[in-house]
This record gives structure tokens, sequence and C-alpha cells, in this order.
């Protein structure tokens, strides 16, 4: 990992010393402002749409490998460690050598994982693999952003948050749903229709990002850009590590007891629900005051969680589909608004790094859990391992608000 931050800041350098010789040789007509935005949103859509994509085969690259649910789990966090780290060493990145490139660059490790897959179809595969779709969306979330308040101005800086929002939520949603649909359709395969849309669409929106519309001016600042953690802060980063934790385990463990159930077929949309259901309640969610929000989030998350449980139990689809709603509601709606919110109030003049910080909460909650109940799944099976994370879910949830209530009595109203 770190050789290749490495070349990927020696490229920056690079890129910087020759932009100027570059502007000159491969000078084009402005692009429609509509035209750039559809096609940023495009290429956000196509990076987001390639890190679920490969979810409905867990099981099949599992057997492939002849491991467990433990080893399953441990590939699907590996995102994280691609992620992760590409936020905190190269956040900066896209400041120095422009959006382009980042978003060019996310675009082609999503091909270069997903042939991987199809080429090595295996567990170490998909390690490999998530960790270079974990680089790829670090690059293009922080790019992407940015890149489509520049191209809308600042005084759209909400329209543009909408759109980039709307684009990686239908993407990580979107590619498991579209791999399950396409399996549905050919029968069991390691080549869906799906990765193939994904390698004819995503060269083509590779190149097309060079000729995106150069409306940033690269700045000599630091690549480096840690997170930080305002004070009074820790209750939204509790709040998002557990609901966040229920998606993970919605995306990595379920669809194992699905394919067990003999529903595996479903697994795409319920992934698909886990991430998009959330986005769909924002509206409702931005109408309530955050106390309002993350309380309701606080409800929704273990009780979506029980239902989803039950139809697992009782080989009830509609239970699991419900329950996934629920749950997602708070992990990409109420939770999800509340503590952003919340997160921006305490830290107005460094943004950014305070909402890096709520997400290292909330990737911890993404990942580590869910490999945890893998191992779990290993040694009980994974409908015991379920029960158990549910059962702690709940004592977690009972924690968290006894520890807010308290918090909230002792200090300033926390909510506004």
């Amino acid at each position: 990992m770190l050789t290749v931050f490495s070349a990927i800041k020696k490229l920056s350098c690079k890129y910087i010393s020759c932009q100027s010789n570059l502007k000159s040789i491969f000078e084009v007509p402005p692009m429609p402002r509509p035209i750039s935005v559809l096609l940023l949103a495009l290429s956000l859509f196509t990076v987001t749409f390639a890190v679920n994509l490969q979810a409905p085969l867990y099981d099949v690259y599992a057997v492939e490998s002849n491991v467990g649910a433990t080893a399953v789990t441990v590939a699907f966090a590996a995102y994280v460690g691609g992620l992760m780290p590409t936020l905190m060493l190269l956040g900066g990145l896209s400041d120095r050598i422009g959006r382009r490139v980042p978003i060019a660059l996310a675009l082609v490790l999503g091909v270069v994982a997903t042939a991987l897959l199809v080429h090595i179809p295996g567990w170490s595969s998909l390690v490999i693999a998530r960790v270079l779709l974990g680089v790829g969306t670090g690059l293009a979330t922080t790019a992407g952003t940015a890149y489509m308040t520049e191209i809308l101005g600042e005084h759209r800086a909400r329209t543009a948050a909408l759109i980039v929002t709307s684009a990686t939520s239908l993407g990580f949603g979107g590619g498991a749903l579209a791999t399950g649909i396409s399996l549905g359709i050919q029968g069991p395969t390691l080549m869906p229709y799906s990765y193939l849309a994904l390698f004819g669409v995503a060269p083509m929106l590779t190149l097309i990002a060079f000729g995106l519309p150069r409306v940033d001016l690269p700045r000599k600042v630091s690549i480096l850009r840690l997170p930080v953690f305002p004070a009074g802060t820790w209750m939204f980063g509790a709040a998002m590590a557990l609901a966040w934790s229920t998606t993970g385990m919605t995306i990595a463990v379920v669809p194992l007891e699905l394919a067990e159930n003999d529903l595996g077929g479903w697994t795409g949309l319920v992934i698909f629900l886990a991430i998009f259901a959330g986005f769909l309640c924002q509206p409702m969610a931005r109408r309530m005051t955050n106390n309002q929000a993350l309380a309701l989030g606080f409800v929704l998350i273990p009780l979506g969680f029980l239902i989803l449980l039950s139809g697992v139990w009782l080989n009830a689809l509609v239970l699991v589909l419900a329950g996934t709603c629920i749950t997602s509601a708070a992990s990409y709606g109420f939770t999800y608004l509340a503590s952003l919110a919340e997160v921006s109030l305490r830290a107005p003049t460094d943004r950014a790094r305070a909402t890096a910080g709520l997400f290292v909460y909330a990737y911890f909650g993404f990942s580590l859990p869910v490999i945890a109940s893998g191992a779990l799944a290993d040694w009980f099976g994974l409908l015991m391992a379920l029960i158990i994370f549910a059962l702690a879910q709940i004592i977690s949830t009972m924690a968290i608000v006894l520890m807010w209530k308290r918090w909230s009595v002792r200090s300033a109203p926390a909510f506004r």
C-alpha cells in the first residue's frame, strides 16, 4: 500500500511540472456546463458501481478457494483498508494535481479490480480487488464533491452535494443489483453482464474525464489530511459506527445466509435497498431537528435488524427486504444526516477533517464487527452469528442512548 501511495505522490509532482505543456497540446473547446455535470456524475456513479458489483458472488469466490465466512468478511473489510489510508494520506491530492486525474485513476482501478476477479476468481483476488476499489473510492469521492461544486459554482454547493450523493448512492447499490439481475438472466457465471457493462463504459469515461473543464487551480498544499475529532462529538461517531455496522452485516454476512436458504438471487436487491432506501429518507430527515433524527435512528437500527433477522430465520423474503429498508433509513438517512450536521456545526473552521474523523468511526463499525461476526459464523453458524450481532447491537444502542442522555443533562444542548 505504501508503494502505491508513493507512486501516486511522485505522479502528482510530475503532473504539476508538465501540466502547462499538456494544456497547449490537448487544448479543446469548452464543454457546456450541463454536459460536464452529467459526465462527472456518471463517472462517480461508475466508480461506486464497481465497489459492490461482486457482492452477489461472494459465496462463489469463497467456494472457489474453500474458505469460510471469516475469510469472506475479511475480504469485504479490505475495502476499508484501501479507503481509509487513501482519505488520510492522499486527501489533498486533487488540490495538488487537479480533479480529473484522481477520477480517471479511480475508474481504471475499478476496471483492474473487476478484471482480476474474472481472470483469477477466488478469495485472494477478492481481497486485492476490494483494496483497489477502496483506493479508487477514496480518490474519486474527495475529488468529485469539490469538482462538482467548482463546476456549478459555490452558490450551488447544496445542489452539487445532492448530485454527488445521488450518483454515489445509486452506484453503491446499483452495482450489486445489476449483478443480481445478470445472474438471474444468465444463471451461474463468473462473467455476468454487469461486469461487461463496466468494462465497456469505464474506459470511455476515463478518456472523457481528461476532457472535462479545468475549473480548479492546483495549489501547493499538503497531500496528507489527517482527521480531527472535535470535542463533544463522540456520540455522533458512535451512532454512525452502530448504524454502519448494520449495513456491513447486511452487505457481507446476510447474503451468505440467503444463499444457504436458496434466496441468493435476491442478494443484489437487498444490498441496493441497504444503501438507497436511506438516501430516499434524507429529505424527511432534513425537516427534523438533529435531536429528533438521531433519536429516530436509534430506534430504527435495532428494530430493522430484528425484522431482517426474523425474515432470515423464517425464510420470509418480505421481512428481509422490509428490515433492510428500515435499517437503511437510519444508516444513510436519519443517523447519517444528523451526525454530519452536528460535526459540521462543532468544527466550522475545519469541516473536511472533522467529517473525515466521523467516517473513521463509521468505517470502524462497517468493518470490525463484520469480521467478528464472520468468525462467529464459522464457529456457530451464520444464523447464530446474526443473533449474537443483534443482541450486541441492542445492548450497544441502549448504552449509547444512556450515555447520550447523561451527557445532555451535564452540558449545553447538543442538538439544534
